[in-house]
């Protein structure tokens, strides 16, 4: 079997090559008699499928991206920028990454076309602004503006992950508190009464004939809600049907609908925004924001404004105009930036504007959250100290 390495020098040099081993072990026993230190061993196999392994995160995205930029603006070439930042990241997944960046440019293939190979850690919106300012030969200005918008997605996410975490840990706090009432305290509370031979009042046994119920077969249900759960999760990760799907389900839950239109419509003006800044032709700057927003209403609408308007001769305010996803307010600003040539700029504001919108719209769903969410849970724990309450009553009335 063939296997490629990557490897450092005593010196600090990095070196790369291929051989024939047997397994692993053997590459680093040949690396070891030659005083190299491993970075990466991929068999050819797995080079077949990218070298780069692991997980790169949004925030390593912002960091790649705003070293990259900040090398570029100083005059640094781009291959030695790429060395530059192999040596100082250390997390594996990152430097596997450049090592490819690093390998394809040397090849003379275009920069962008690593990225690509990526579309679940690389957006379409980041891999065509790069392929944008590679062409036009504005590498550094797309790198900055990539830098920025990652930054405010990052702090979007932070903002709403925030948010929703105290609700969240009420929400499984509580569900753990009722899963130990229910299945484990009501049977033998129930088993108390069933065993002194005293009959509980009808409220109390159907409160009893729950527990019981979830005492044999609980687990069984919390066995399929996992199988479901994870069930969900791959297909979300395999197939786009299914994301739409879950999209528009979410997008129709009354309590959420709205906050999930402005994330859309924040992101729609963001991605246009950046897309059209980079000089991309609005045809396709339109259509990959469209498979951005993951919303399916937006989607469609942009889709037809590119396909059905702007193709067909319409300015982007007419376009605009005949769709009615869009809020009146967008579609008159689109208009008007279009006849003043800053569409860039007034969709950047509109960002901003939804963006505040998101964080207030966050705000007044945790705020109502909180209090249903104990008053659910004060319902159902009333519901049950009663249960246990009455018939305890009862058996001290007649003594």
């Amino acid at each position: 079997m063939k296997f490629r390495y990557i490897a450092s020098q005593a010196d600090g040099r990095v070196v790369e090559g291929e051989m024939d081993a047997q397994n692993v072990h053997e590459v680093l026993a040949f690396l070891a008699k030659n005083n190299l230190k491993p970075v990466s061993i991929k068999s050819k196999e797995e080079e077949k499928q990218g070298l780069f392994t692991g997980s790169i995160t949004i925030t390593d995205q912002v960091f790649i991206t705003k070293y990259l930029a900040l090398m570029l603006k100083i005059g640094t070439g781009l291959l030695e920028a790429i060395n530059i930042l192999i040596a100082d990241f250390k997390k594996p997944a990152i430097r596997d990454f450049l090592f490819e960046v690093r390998s394809s440019l040397e090849k003379g293939q275009p920069f962008y076309s690593t990225f690509a190979k990526y579309p679940k850690t690389f957006s379409p919106v980041y891999i065509n602004l790069v392929r944008a300012g590679e062409e036009s030969g504005n590498l550094e200005k797309v790198f900055t503006d990539l830098t920025e918008t990652l930054t405010k997605q990052k702090d979007l996410q932070d903002t709403v992950r925030g948010a929703l975490t105290y609700p969240v840990i009420l929400l499984v706090g509580s569900l753990g508190i009722l899963f130990f009432l229910v299945m484990f305290a009501l049977p033998k509370v129930s088993k108390v009464f069933t065993d002194g031979g005293f009959q509980p009042p009808a409220f109390s046994a159907a409160v009893f004939s729950v527990g019981l119920f979830f005492n044999q077969y609980g687990f069984y249900f919390i066995g399929i809600f996992v199988i479901v759960a994870l069930l969900i999760v791959w297909l979300r990760s395999v197939s786009e049907v299914f994301r739409r799907f879950i999209s528009n389900v979410f997008s129709n839950i009354p309590l959420v609908k709205g906050l999930i239109k402005k994330m859309a419509l924040q992101r729609f003006s963001a991605t246009l925004s950046s897309l059209v800044k980079a000089g991309m032709p609005l045809n396709r700057a339109l259509e990959i924001t469209a498979d951005a927003v993951a919303h399916e209403e937006l989607r469609a609408a942009l889709m037809r404004i590119s396909r059905d308007g702007i193709a067909k001769g319409l300015t982007i305010g007419e376009a605009f105009r005949r769709e009615s996803a869009f809020p009146q307010t967008i579609t008159n600003l689109i208009a008007i930036s279009e006849k003043a040539g800053h569409i860039d700029e007034v969709l950047g504001t509109v960002s901003e504007f939804y963006t505040k919108e998101i964080d207030s719209g966050v705000k007044e769903l945790v705020s109502f959250l909180e209090p249903a969410l104990l008053l659910f849970i004060g319902i159902i724990v009333a519901l049950i100290a009663l249960a246990i309450i009455v018939p305890i009553y009862q058996l001290t009335t007649q003594f």
